[in-house]
């Protein structure tokens, strides 16, 4: 079987199924998105317990706030870092600071307002990972989680035998973040992201694959990093 790579686009967000000879989600989003999930599966002919494994690529209210009602849609664990997992099993609110002049603008006048939506029902981390990742082998995909902290430092990042790169918020490609591929305008800390992008080089990532905006290859973004 080829793999096929789905996006699932919720608001800002893009969560991706990867099928190949099984079949695992990268993403959550935020909460609510049961039933257009539901659609997008049945429109790729793909049931709900074909999903095995949700990655939150970080505990950030939108890229995990969907996990429980997937969670329980599919049946499939749940996997994160150690070092984000209690943001999602304890609904713990979590933005980034700003690291560019609009990232702490809009940090700072967006809080209140995000804050309100921010809200997601706690789920249980089922398979939790270390600094060492995992293979992706036994969920039937030919590719690895890696840890890439610097937006959180509990960040992970999925990366597939093929050269495609699934980085959630190493990197933003849409508005209102950014107008091109660029390093993203909130995190921790940038120059721990930028020494994660040299683990994804190193592994061969061809294409890149943003929790926010669309694919962009990778020499989009090899500017920003030196």
């Amino acid at each position: 079987m080829a793999l096929q790579i789905i996006p699932f686009q919720r608001s800002i967000n893009t969560c991706y199924i990867l099928k190949d000879k099984g079949a695992v989600l990268v993403d959550a989003g935020y909460p609510g998105c049961a039933k257009p999930f539901l659609e997008l599966l049945a429109k790729h002919n793909i049931k709900p317990e074909e999903i095995l494994l949700i990655i939150p690529t970080h505990g950030d209210f939108d890229h995990a706030g969907g996990a429980k009602e997937l969670k329980e849609l599919t049946g499939a664990k749940i996997a994160m870092h150690k070092r984000d997992k209690e943001n999602l099993e304890q609904s713990i609110f979590h933005w980034p600071e700003g690291v560019s002049a609009w990232g702490k603008m809009s940090r700072t006048m967006l809080m209140p307002f995000v804050k309100k939506i921010g809200s997601f029902e706690p789920a249980e981390v089922d398979v939790v990972l270390d600094d060492q990742g995992m293979s992706l082998k036994e969920y039937g995909i030919d590719g690895e989680i890696i840890y890439t902290p610097g937006h959180t430092y509990g960040s992970i990042s999925v990366i597939l035998e093929s050269g495609d790169a699934f980085v959630g918020c190493l990197a933003h490609n849409r508005l209102p973040f950014v107008f091109r591929p660029r390093l993203p305008i909130y995190a921790m800390d940038i120059e721990l992201l930028k020494e994660s992008w040299v683990k994804v080089i190193k592994l061969g990532a061809q294409t890149i694959w943003p929790g926010h905006g669309r694919s962009f290859p990778l020499e989009k973004i090899l500017k920003y990093l030196n």
